[in-house]
């Protein structure tokens, strides 16, 4: 059995990640742990440094259920590919941010080294994060397709100049209808995300809700709706649809709906798990995250 096998995880396409990756991979390998990186991602980093060539390999070398963790060099967007590839493991995934300010990164760059230490030490907590589950129903109630999301399921229309009709149904009651873009269902983690470009609601991370928000909707009544973790959504592809819309997921995986599709969003099971070194309050992320105007505050009472 490979000792101690951690996930690395990078965006080839970038200079200083592919060195940080093998940084990484030397360090991990110095203090006695099995580098490991996605199949797909081998040959690429070969290609880029030879020094990659004998990295195990997640799936044929290394199991995913014996991953210990997964490191993430990058964004958010690399964040929620590591998050995929561990998908029905209990490793978490400790991001390091390479440059952009993403609220799932948990260290920037410069402590690199340092955290590496630390996950050889075992010295981090894990935050587990409500997912989502994802199911799509064809206009018989047949389950077509079935997925997951950390950040959120979007119901949008497919094509660019004709709107979707849709009707919301929450916990199995019919809410509304009217004719929209699309609708995004999001977890409080994707908040920050799709959300809140679509004028969702930020949702601290401590709570658990989902989010409802429609996008560019005919309709008096389509305004952004929290409900309960344990609810049900619905979004159901109104017959009468002019054309066909898309269910997304992360922005990673998709799913054509016709009219009649029916796509049905609870809590999953099963969270993803984020590693945290240094615990910090969500409201700092959000000032440093959009560069909110603070100064002069003077101070909890």
């Amino acid at each position: 059995m490979n000792a101690r096998p951690i996930l690395v995880v990078a965006h080839a396409k970038r200079e200083d990640t592919v060195a940080a990756a093998l940084r990484v991979v030397d360090a991990l390998r110095g203090a006695g742990a099995t580098p490991v990186l996605p199949a797909a991602d081998h040959d690429e980093f070969v290609a880029l440094d030879e020094r990659f060539a004998d990295v195990g390999l997640l799936g044929s070398d290394v199991a995913i259920h014996d991953l210990e963790l997964a490191i993430v060099l990058g964004g958010d967007g690399t964040i929620l590919r590591a998050a995929e590839l561990v998908r029905g493991s209990e490793a978490p995934v400790l991001g390091i941010n390479m440059g952009h300010v993403g609220f799932l990164a948990e260290i920037d760059r410069d402590d690199m080294d340092a955290a590496v230490a630390r996950v050889i030490d075992r010295d981090y907590e894990v935050e587990e994060r409500l997912a989502l589950s994802v199911r799509v129903k064809d206009a018989a109630g047949a389950v077509v397709y079935e997925t997951w999301a950390l950040n959120e399921a979007t119901v949008e229309k497919a094509s660019r100049e004709r709107m979707i009709e849709v009707v919301i149904e929450i916990d199995g009651r019919p809410l509304s209808s009217f004719g929209c873009d699309g609708m995004v269902v999001s977890t409080p983690t994707g908040s920050t995300a799709y959300n809140f470009s679509a004028g969702g609601p930020v949702i601290w991370p401590t709570v658990e809700a989902i989010a409802v928000v429609p996008l560019s909707a005919h309709a008096l009544f389509a305004k952004p709706l929290v409900v309960g973790p344990e609810a049900s959504v619905a979004i159901e592809m109104l017959e009468r649809t002019d054309g066909s819309g898309i269910l997304w997921c992360d922005g990673r995986r998709s799913h054509e709906l016709p009219p009649g599709a029916r796509v049905v969003v609870r809590r999953s099971s099963r969270p993803v798990r984020l590693a945290r070194l240094h615990p910090t309050a969500f409201t700092n992320r959000l000032v440093r995250k959009f560069q909110l105007p603070v100064e002069g505050w003077r101070g909890a009472s």
